[in-house]
């Protein structure tokens, strides 16, 4: 067979075909990629290229960050160091009109930051704070739309799982992705707490205030978080600064998550048993994904399909910023029907080379993506956040759900114009801190 862009557009369709069958993201990327392989180069000529990519990823370096960051994610959740995060953002913030739902953006925050993960923390987030909120009174399209939505800072936030796919995937700094993701983590946060502030302001009923704690329970609360904060600034600062890298800060946070654990008397044998065990398997999950684009990408570089796409979105004459509104748009819609890592591996590979031919760089579409990838997490009718929400209240209905997302929803889509016009909440920390 010959390589040519429309043997790529076939082979994208047949991946789409497979996806909507119910096919594992990781065997279907590599299922399409192996056979168009095979299809263009021969049997052996694919077998081997594949070998290389299975041997080439395997022996990386920085792979070894995931396991770590998961391992340490798994020992902070068995420690319920969620529960303890919110606990201590509800008694500085809960006094205030819609002060819990300000401390679930926080809490969600900080366990992002040691999770890594949409779904998980919009479930742990769910069980800890939604319970509270709807025993003070608060809205339910409030209460479930603020943790919907909160959950979506577990893959910006560093440590973040889906920077780490994507840096592997585009061959690019860890680090950097990191750093960079910093600004716009703390500036989403800020956009919901907006809207909060602006629901709560024209809305009174939806969030009462509550009690005030005094400052004797706040310091208090501080104490069984001081560790966790300690640890998470001493692995994101150290990357951030070049100290450290991504590997040596994923073996200091796991080793800091079982110290800690140790410390609280939380540490035993089951507790570790479970740890290790959810640990690889999301790992070999996230490896076989990982495998798989690889080699779906070597097949789409092979048909030429990004360089003809990139050709084409030329020929409009968008200029920079019409070509990244349409490359945006492109996104929502996919993140609408794909699953957020299915969206980032199938179409890094083809819109990658497009950024880059407008002068943005890979650690810009790194952190543009994974925006991205948040709004299909939380974008009806098929956001998986709200359905774990769901699944935490039986009792609310999907529709107020998705009532309550809404205006969480409008500030995302305001966020990701934001990087595109304002590149520099991108860049500005990575080039601030390398000086």
């Amino acid at each position: 067979m010959i390589a040519t862009p429309e043997t790529g557009m076939i082979g994208i369709a047949i991946l789409f075909t497979l996806l909507l069958l119910g096919v594992r993201v990781g065997v279907a990327l590599g299922l399409v990629g192996f056979g168009g392989l095979a299809l263009i180069l021969g049997m052996e000529p694919a077998l081997i290229k594949s070998g290389v990519v299975v041997i080439d990823t395997f022996t990386r370096y920085e792979l070894g960050t995931l396991p770590l960051f998961l391992f340490m994610a798994h020992i902070f959740f068995s420690i319920d160091a969620s529960r303890d995060l919110f606990d201590s953002a509800a008694k500085f913030l809960g006094h205030r009109r819609g002060g819990l739902a300000y401390a679930s953006i926080a809490g969600c925050g900080g366990f992002g930051a040691i999770n890594g993960s949409s779904l998980a923390t919009a479930a742990t987030m769910g069980l800890v704070a939604l319970p509270e909120m709807r025993k003070r009174g608060y809205s339910d399209s409030l209460a479930t739309g603020t943790i919907a939505a909160g959950g979506t800072l577990g893959q910006m936030i560093p440590p973040s799982g889906a920077l780490i796919v994507f840096g592997i995937i585009a061959e690019t700094s860890i680090g950097e992705l990191f750093t960079a993701a910093i600004v716009p983590g703390i500036t989403q946060a800020l956009l919901y707490f907006a809207v909060i502030f602006l629901l709560c302001r024209f809305r009174p009923g939806i969030a009462p205030a509550g009690e005030r704690a005094g400052w004797g329970d706040r310091f208090r609360s501080l104490t069984r978080i001081w560790e966790i904060i300690a640890l998470v600034i001493l692995v994101i600062g150290g990357i951030a600064s070049g100290w450290i890298s991504p590997p040596e800060a994923a073996a200091i946070g796991a080793a800091g998550a079982l110290a800690t654990a140790a410390v609280r008397r939380r540490l035993n044998l089951v507790m570790l048993q479970e740890a290790f065990s959810e640990t690889l398997k999301t790992s070999g999950m996230l490896y076989l994904i990982i495998v798989g684009a690889l080699i779906f990408a070597n097949f789409v570089g092979i048909t030429g399909l990004a360089d003809a796409a990139g050709e084409t979105v030329a020929s409009f004459g968008l200029g920079q910023l019409g070509t990244l509104f349409l490359i945006a748009a492109l996104l929502l819609v996919l993140g609408s029907v794909l699953d957020g890592l299915a969206l980032m591996l199938l179409t890094t590979p083809i819109l990658l080379p497009i950024v880059s031919a407008t002068g943005m760089s890979a650690i810009w579409f790194g952190i543009f993506i994974t925006r991205a990838m948040e709004i299909g997490f939380v974008h009806p009718p098929l956001g998986m956040n709200l359905y774990v929400i769901q699944g935490v209240a039986k009792d609310v209905s999907i529709g107020r759900i998705f009532k309550g997302v809404l205006p969480f929803l409008a500030s995302d889509f305001l966020h990701l114009i934001l990087l595109i016009i304002f590149p520099a909440l991108v860049y500005w920390l990575p080039a601030t801190i390398g000086r």
